[in-house]
């Protein structure tokens, strides 16, 4: 879903202190990296990877599909038109701090061109067995039934090994990002979660601030499979922001009861600590769906 083992990945910002990092770890996870870029550097190696001045470049030599961004915030926009005019289907904005107006025309342009973008401001998206693009540890997922859509990367983590540690791995983890302006959205991702085969039920991790959580509560109410929830925020004080640059209650939208009310109105389930999803998802599941250990359950939880 969005990204699996076929995937062609090249790094963006590789010889950076981060991009360098995690493009390490994600080839040693086994994702399908294939090259990096750093304009001026090209010739250089990373990792037994070659990097190039240009994703065109990269692009011509090894036929990537996807990119993961480890630029910082004043040249992201130009990272991400780069990636997206070079014909990549799948853009992984990690970087934080994205001016607001420079997100905005991202989006638009990867809207002409047919790209999903993931963040900015994302941990990334994982298929736990099959590839990663993006930040998240690789220890805290496992292969599974259970899909889960984030805007919060640390809470997504959390309730990800406490998911895996309970024998429930995760078909697909996508991390939204935390920012006002993102790619993909609630919605769009719990659609893609409906028409997953691998898929049997989902977590949402929401937080305060916008309207992304009602809107997602509206489409939950058409979907066949079940929705489990936690939502950070509850002692958050109004007009404060709260980390991520979305997490703002604003002029009375956007606050903890009122995501909570919607979503439960939506017959979600909504946890009040993050490891009461583990159980939670007990009492959704479909018995004996999944993997042969019934429940949905899997037979290992080390990743890969």
């Amino acid at each position: 879903m969005i990204v699996d083992e076929r995937t062609r990945v090249v790094v963006q910002g590789a010889t950076g202190n981060q991009g360098r990092f995690h493009l390490i770890q994600m080839q040693a996870y086994g994702t399908h990296v294939m090259a990096g870029t750093s304009p001026g550097k090209g010739g250089q190696e990373i990792g037994g990877l070659p990097v190039y001045d240009t994703v065109e470049q990269a692009a011509l030599h090894h036929a990537v599909n996807a990119s993961v961004i480890f630029v910082p915030a004043a040249g992201a926009k130009d990272a991400a038109f780069e990636a997206i005019d070079a014909g990549l289907g799948v853009v992984v904005i990690v970087t934080e701090h994205v001016p607001v107006h420079d997100a905005m025309d991202i989006m638009a342009f990867a809207r002409q061109r047919g790209v999903t973008i993931v963040g900015p401001n994302t941990f990334g998206i994982i298929s736990p067995g099959k590839t990663k693009l993006g930040i998240m540890p690789a220890v805290a997922y496992a292969p599974g039934p259970v899909g889960i859509v984030a805007r919060s990367g640390t809470l997504s983590y959390e309730i990800a090994a406490a998911l895996t540690g309970a024998g429930l791995g995760q078909s697909t983890v996508v991390g939204l990002g935390g920012d006002r302006v993102v790619g993909l959205n609630f919605v769009e991702v719990l659609r893609k979660f409906e028409e997953d085969n691998e898929t049997l039920a989902c977590v949402l991790v929401g937080e305060i601030g916008g309207t992304a959580e009602e809107e997602a509560a509206e489409f939950i109410k058409g979907m066949t499979k079940p929705v489990v929830a936690y939502v950070a925020g509850r002692s958050a004080p109004p007009g404060k922001r709260m980390g991520h640059a979305g997490a703002i209650i604003e002029r009375g939208r956007g606050t903890f009861d009122g995501k909570v009310k919607a979503l439960e109105a939506a017959g979600v389930k909504v946890a009040t600590l993050p490891w009461e999803v583990v159980r939670l998802l007990d009492e959704v599941l479909p018995s004996g769906n999944g993997n042969a250990n019934g429940n949905g359950r899997v037979g290992s939880t080390g990743g890969r």
